[in-house]
């Protein structure tokens, strides 16, 4: 075993110096269903292992995207499984399946950003449309499934003018869609250490202007420790018809349910946080169309859900017997078209109307009983963007770019979000520079009795970030592209607990600044090998922001071999950091937990067949996770996985 360990981490390591390849913009890559009919020919170039492609946005900002088959390689069973090796991404959480809460249970932090809590900077988005338990402002995990998931967005800059408010960076998950015509249905299932069962079901087709897809997945585990279990289940559905040949009409659904446990630190006193349960119902009605001039979409959305965290730790009584009942309701509507009036120019134009409402119910005994009574908060953000393509020579040019996002907040001031940038393209090298104004308004939680601060909340203004980026992107030829960018983000009005006590009060006050370089490099020697590196320096002031190591660092190989075999490899490498969720109760407060810098080596083997008479194709496979068994943790005191692995099926037809 030491031998087997030893040698595929020597194979993750080589890719260090190596790359992915690019095998085609993210807009061209096929639809959910088609990749069911379609069978393996030697010219396919073998996608590329962790991300599919960088690029840059209509303003100036980087996107990493990554597609199903990216998520299938991994073998990851939620968004933070998907992302984790994403340069500028570092992750957090407890168990194998499910995410407990909305912080180091279970969380995403991009560049430094989504360590705020309660709050967060980071947006979660399913089709541009922003998923969160509104009162705490909490992206949960669980409520973002990876199943449905044509492709996963990553923006790592502020997106004022593309996604509006708390969007210091961004994760929007692109969903499945049947668009070619036919059908197919796809059945999964695998089982795994600590007794983790996987099933996946998906269903699509297309009969004339009718469209449709479904996914229903669950997954549990018993966990790596006592009291680590967890389960998740998700049901998704989307069904769109064309009116004509412009204009479509769609609905979208999906219920995720969850319930995950807490196992405590290992360190004395042992304490746990109890259970962690999450209900979401989340709906999109769409209106959009598509002329050769002109493109956008109307679209109506609700996300309902409940956030049950009961038997948390209570240090009065000594038990576990302190519980939190939050129930939260987003809805709103949300307007963009993009007009192509001229040759090389776009003008994009919208309006966003975001209404943020929710309460909280808490019990901490022996005698306090907290009733957070329903707020609602709505944000309206008119938006555009201007940008022109002049042609210089052949296959040389510069697109400038420019857009704005006025915010109206019914409770806080108003705020401008500016955003600018440019592209240069030479031939095989592209220059690009962004500026983005991020806004981050305080969440439904400073109005909460629990907090009981008067009405001072109602002087805060919103948090702030500066994001500004520089990058080139070069291609030296087909098999090789290498990408570098430099980033600086400075943060002010940050939302505390201010002294003097006891009088304390919400206060804008304080500031970070964070500052960095991040690279990838892919390469594809041959059409049946692609490899991948990419790493991420950063330097923060204060030193104490959480989920911001010094280094980070991720590689990948893809290679199909003996026609129907593919083995895929990877590895991340995380500098020591600063844990646990920064914290809102005073003015000067840092995290000062600390873990180790670890470095998880994991492989996934597959084998893939055809059954021609039963009109099939299936594929058998093997994953192994922290392949060398090494010893991390992702908060102090919470000892992760060791070697681990999962087997398992897939079928389509």
């Amino acid at each position: 075993m030491k031998t087997l360990n030893l040698l595929i981490t020597c194979l993750t390591l080589a890719t260090v110096p190596l790359a992915r390849a690019e095998t085609g913009a993210i807009t061209n890559a096929p639809p959910a269903g088609a990749a069911a009919a379609t069978k393996m020919k030697e010219v396919v170039v073998v996608a590329s292992p962790i991300i599919q492609s960088n690029r840059t946005d209509p303003i100036g900002g980087q996107v990493t995207s990554v597609t199903q088959q990216q998520v299938e390689d991994l073998n990851a069973q939620d968004l933070p499984s998907a992302l984790r090796m994403v340069p500028g991404v570092v992750v957090s959480r407890f168990n194998p399946i499910g995410s407990f809460g909305g912080g180091e249970g279970g969380a995403i932090f991009i560049r430094g950003h989504g360590g705020s809590r309660p709050g967060a900077e980071i947006g979660m988005f399913v089709d541009g449309v922003p998923k969160m338990a509104s009162v705490w402002t909490h992206p949960l995990m669980d409520m973002m499934n990876v199943d449905i998931a044509d492709r996963i967005d990553v923006y790592k800059g502020a997106q004022p003018v593309l996604f509006g408010n708390a969007t210091y960076g961004a994760v929007n998950i692109v969903p499945k869609r049947m668009e070619t015509e036919g059908h197919t249905t796809s059945l999964q299932t695998a089982y795994g250490s600590f007794d983790t069962w996987v099933e996946v079901a998906e269903h699509g087709g297309k009969s004339g202007p009718l469209d449709y897809y479904v996914v229903q997945s669950f997954r549990t585990s018993d966990g790596h420790r006592d009291n680590a279990d967890g389960q998740v289940q998700d049901y998704f559905g989307r069904i769109g018809y064309d009116i004509n040949e412009h204009w479509n009409v769609g609905l979208l659904f999906e219920s995720s349910l969850s319930s995950v446990q807490d196992p405590g630190t290992v360190i004395p006193p042992v304490r746990r946080n109890g259970c962690f349960d999450v209900t979401d119902y989340f709906g999109i009605v769409s209106v959009s169309n598509s002329y050769e001039a002109a493109e956008g979409y109307l679209k109506f959305y609700w996300d309902k859900g409940a956030m049950d965290w009961t038997g948390q730790y209570n240090s009065a009584t000594g038990k576990n017997d302190s519980d939190t009942f939050t129930r939260y309701d987003n809805y709103g509507i949300k307007a963009r078209e993009t007009f192509r009036l001229w040759e090389g120019g776009e003008i994009l134009g919208g309006c966003d109307l975001d209404y943020l409402s929710g309460k909280a119910h808490t019990v901490t005994p022996p005698t306090t009983v907290t009733d957070f009574g329903r707020e609602t908060f709505w944000i309206a953000s008119p938006h555009f963007a201007l940008s022109h393509q002049f042609d210089i020579d052949e296959d040389i040019y510069v697109k400038p770019s420019t857009g704005l996002r006025y915010m109206v907040h019914d409770e806080f001031r108003d705020e401008m979000a500016p955003q600018a940038g440019v592209l240069l393209h030479v031939k095989d090298t592209e220059f690009h520079a962004n500026y983005g104004r991020g806004v981050n308004y305080p969440g439904i939680f400073v109005a909460g009795a629990m907090f009981p601060r008067g009405k001072n909340w109602q002087q805060l203004t919103a948090e702030t970030v500066d994001h500004y980026e520089i990058g080139v992107s070069q291609n030296f030829n087909k098999f090789v592209k290498l990408d570098c960018n430099l980033f600086l983000d400075e943060s002010s009005d940050r939302i505390v607990f201010a002294p003097p006590f006891p009088s304390v009060a919400w206060k804008n006050f304080g500031s970070s600044k964070t500052k960095g370089v991040e690279s990838t490099v892919t390469v594809t020697p041959i059409n049946d090998l692609a490899l991948f590196a990419g790493f991420t320096y950063m330097n923060t002031d204060p030193t104490g922001l959480p989920y911001s190591p010094s280094w980070s660092a991720s590689s990948g190989v893809t290679y199909r071999f003996l026609k129907h075999f593919r083995i895929s490899l990877d590895s991340v490498f995380v500098d020591t950091q600063y844990v646990t969720s920064w914290a809102r109760n005073t003015a000067s407060s840092v995290s000062t937990s600390q873990v180790g810098s670890y470095m998880l080596v994991n492989a996934r083997l597959s084998y893939d067949f055809q059954v021609p008479a039963w009109k099939l194709d299936g594929q058998i496979f093997v994953a192994g996770e922290n392949l060398t068994d090494i010893y991390y943790e992702q908060r102090t005191g919470y000892p992760m996985p060791g070697i681990n692995g999962m087997g398992g099926f897939k079928v389509r037809f």
